[in-house]
């Protein structure tokens, strides 16, 4: 099974990071997501939302698993936050596998999106193939290995 509690991933530094286990700066956090800077900005403001508990990717997500919408929302939270005044030239989205860098579910909040270099919008722009984005709330189903998932 792709999700389990986040004591059970021991190596797993963003199970660390969402157990206080490291010295990273959370940003926002409830009782079910973490959010921080990405240590390799792609754009002038980039951060993380991971769920607490362990799921290994977008693919291994059960519809029980997380509300994705909260982790929108915490995403565009960190965004206003940060005083992102433009919230039409924003990214929120994630990495398929194999292009995630750390096999901890991660949605990425970037903006200003039009000011991304040609490196990030190969990783993150709205044509990358490796990159599923979350528009109006929801993940694009479609780019999911052409697979229905209504649940999202």
């Amino acid at each position: 099974m792709g999700t389990q509690g986040a004591s059970g991933i021991e190596d797993c530094p963003f199970c660390q990071m969402a157990n206080n286990r490291t010295d990273t700066d959370i940003l926002l956090s409830d009782d079910e997501l973490v959010c921080f800077r990405d240590v390799k900005p792609g754009a002038t403001h980039h951060y993380l939302v991971i769920p607490r508990m362990h799921i290994d990717n977008c693919k291994t997500l059960k519809a029980a698993d997380i509300p994705l919408k909260q982790m929108e929302q915490m995403g565009r939270r960190i965004l206003e936050k940060n005083k992102v005044s433009d919230l039409d030239d924003i990214r929120l989205g994630f990495h398929l596998p194999p292009f995630s860098s750390v096999p901890h579910l991660h949605l990425h909040a970037l903006a200003p999106a039009s000011k991304m270099n040609l490196k990030s919008q190969l990783r993150y722009g709205q044509h990358s193939y490796w990159f599923i984005t979350v528009s109006h709330g929801w993940i694009e189903p479609k780019k999911i290995n052409n697979l229905n998932y209504d649940w999202l």
